[in-house]
């Protein structure tokens, strides 16, 4: 089966950006005039669940915090001054994940499509792009679905089902990249093989399933670090390694 399309994962996975999100929670709730604070390990915890709002709202139901009865209208506002501050934050740049870069432009330069299954928003999306792909980052990618395109987050698979719906593709043509054990439900119950590369705020998941863990994707006199799984002859992710991991993986199908 021929490799026709790589699905992409955002934060942790293109980028380490979570801290950044951490950061602009935090400056959000004080411009607010909140005292919630988010340390790391509080963070850590608070990112098993996926999209900013929800994660807002189980945090105030965790800690017992009333905010009035408009506390819907309350943390979208929250949620979209944390935005901004990180749509300004990352004006400065920000430094892809390992091979990120060099993968992508190797697929679109062999016809492999590029996409992204994401669910966080948009605007958070936009302004990753730009800054690590220029003002036209989003035309890097044939296909883009966020968190304000389904109604179900990770580990639901709606994400990524309607990413293979957009390009035309079967699962078995493609491969998914993530960081967590919330993308990588949601990828391999849309029928996807998965490439899994650990971020900082998620090396402590437990990863069973995924097709093949590494440190990240590699680059030149910079090897990966393979970690468990289907294991790539060289020393990084490239997509001849991809491709041989399809068959790998079909030739495991056809013995089981």
């Amino acid at each position: 089966m021929p490799l026709k399309a790589l699905l992409f994962d955002v934060d942790g996975t293109l980028a380490e950006t979570e801290e950044l999100h951490r950061i602009c929670f935090e400056e959000a709730f004080a411009n607010a005039g909140h005292d919630w604070e988010w340390p790391r390990d509080i963070y850590r915890d608070l990112l098993k669940i996926t999209g900013g709002k929800e994660r807002i709202l189980h945090y105030l139901d965790r800690m017992s915090l009333d905010i009035g009865a408009d506390a819907a209208t309350r943390v979208a506002a929250l949620h979209a001054e944390k935005n901004r501050l990180y749509a300004l934050r990352t004006k400065f740049g920000v430094a892809l994940r390992p091979g990120v870069r060099r993968l992508i432009t190797e697929a679109r330069g062999r016809g492999v499509a590029v996409a992204i299954a994401t669910t966080t928003s948009r605007s958070n999306l936009d302004a990753l792009l730009a800054a690590a792909f220029g003002r036209a980052g989003a035309a890097w990618f044939s296909a883009i679905v966020t968190g304000e395109d389904v109604s179900r987050k990770k580990p639901d698979p709606s994400a990524y089902l309607q990413v293979l719906g957009l390009l035309g593709l079967a699962p078995s043509e493609c491969v998914a990249f993530e960081d967590s054990l919330n993308g990588l439900v949601a990828a391999k119950t849309a029928g996807l093989p998965v490439v899994l590369t650990p971020s900082i705020y998620t090396e402590h998941e437990n990863f069973t399933g995924a097709d093949c863990v590494v440190s990240d994707l590699g680059e030149p006199g910079r090897p990966l670090r393979h970690i468990a799984g289907w294991r790539p002859k060289a020393d990084l992710i490239d997509v001849p390694a991809l491709q041989a991991l399809l068959v790998a993986r079909t030739g495991e199908r056809a013995r089981q």
